[in-house]
């Protein structure tokens, strides 16, 4: 029969896992902290097991409270630095005299159920069904730790507020997180784009919701965490390189230009893939960088690539959207990209923040249709502003296409 206490390797439902209490605190759904007792730690030579649990903190582990004249238990996988993961019981007693909730089956290896952290502060962040666990020794961790969620000595033995962190706080805490998870020295734009989604879903609250209500929202939080992500990394993989010092010239231009050329490459690809998301929370059907006439790739095709080529296809159905971190000079680029839909409308999507009135005239001419963040579209000339589509428009545009679709059998 398998030992209920012993270690498993189950992988959590986190995101990534964290070594510091303060990063999981900060991106957690719920938290809770207290001072253990010699109760707790077995001081006392009471024959309890396990860390006494406040009724005001019960909803960690039960969706309703334990009725007196029953127990209940449930079940939980907590991982604790150092790689240890316990399966433990927590359990409302109410049986007899008894009215407590305790959580227990740590197993007697576990190093943190004895006597010598009586007085050390017990931590335990959950998110989802994720349950991560701390116990601070020093006064040091401890007050920093108290510092940072906002709260006094006499304040702990309870759930601890997370309004009392600030955002900036939280989404700092979350990217070094992420940042101390890797084991390369950068990750490609999709792991980062996904990180920097799950981390604005994590501090922002951004909900499936959310995200498909306010489109254009959405997309700027992205982007803006990605970039504090990126220069997160910048700081911690080249400070080192930098403040060594370079022998000539010649080796600072060359680093100097690999860190910008890096830069520039993961711009523009992660506004793609924070628009693929975009597109796929909202329904949508596309595809990314079709080949078309020329080996040419398109941003997004939508509905797909077999629709653009299928000749039965009707042109008025299908959409092609460019993407283009910044497109005051380079616009022109994508007029050829699908000769198809020479004639029809060429969306384009920016984070540009203004265009003059000469080259807006010129796009016009061509039939290209600017999209960008709705609340970029003041920062264009009035003349030109109703002709400029937000993010949300265009998403609308693309649904009413397929709903024809949908109708007409294609």
């Amino acid at each position: 029969m398998k030992n209920k206490t012993e270690t498993t390797n189950q992988t959590t439902t986190s995101q990534f896992k964290t070594d510091s209490p303060i990063q999981s605190v900060a991106a957690c759904d719920t938290a809770f902290c207290k001072f253990l007792s010699a109760n707790d730690t077995g001081e006392t030579g009471s024959h309890q097991s396990g860390f006494l649990i406040p009724k005001n903190a019960v909803s960690m582990f039960f969706d309703t409270p334990g009725e007196k004249g029953s127990n209940k238990d449930t079940w939980i996988h907590i991982n604790w630095p150092d790689g240890i993961t316990r399966k433990s019981r927590a359990i409302y007693y109410g049986v007899g005299t008894r009215n407590e909730y305790r959580l227990t089956n740590f197993g007697r290896e576990f190093p943190y159920l004895k006597p010598d952290h009586t007085g050390s502060l017990l931590i335990l962040t959950k998110t989802g069904d994720a349950y991560e666990g701390f116990v601070l020794d020093t006064e040091e961790e401890i007050n920093e730790f108290l510092d940072f969620v906002g709260i006094s000595i006499v304040q702990t033995n309870r759930l601890i507020p997370k309004d009392n962190i600030s955002l900036e706080t939280r989404e700092r805490s979350s990217i070094l997180a992420f940042i101390d998870s890797l084991d390369i020295e950068f990750p490609d734009a999709m792991l980062m784009a996904a990180n920097a989604r799950a981390i604005s879903k994590s501090v922002h609250g951004l909900s499936t919701e959310k995200i498909i209500s306010n489109p254009d929202k959405a997309v700027l939080i992205w982007t803006d965490t990605e970039f504090k992500i990126f220069r997160a990394l910048e700081n911690s993989r080249y400070i080192e390189r930098v403040q060594k010092g370079f022998d000539t010239l010649d080796e600072f231009f060359s680093f100097a230009k690999s860190a910008q050329n890096r830069r520039f490459s993961r711009a523009g690809k992660s506004l793609e893939r924070h628009l693929a998301a975009l597109f796929r929370e909202a329904g949508l059907q596309f595809e990314e960088q079709v080949v078309t006439e020329g080996n040419k790739k398109p941003d997004f095709i939508f509905p797909s690539g077999d629709a653009y080529r299928d000749s039965n296809f009707p042109v008025e159905k299908l959409t092609f959207l460019a993407v283009k971190t910044t497109c005051k000079d380079r616009w022109r680029q994508i007029l050829n990209e699908c000769n198809r839909l020479k004639d029809e409308p060429k969306y384009l999507f920016t984070l540009q923040q203004g265009i003059s009135s000469n080259q807006l005239k010129e796009m016009e001419a061509e039939n290209v249709i600017l999209v960008v963040p709705k609340e970029y579209i003041t920062y264009y000339p009035k003349l030109f502003q109703e002709k400029i589509w937000s993010l949300e428009k265009f998403i609308n545009h693309v649904r009413a296409k397929e709903e024809l679709i949908v109708d007409n059998t294609f």
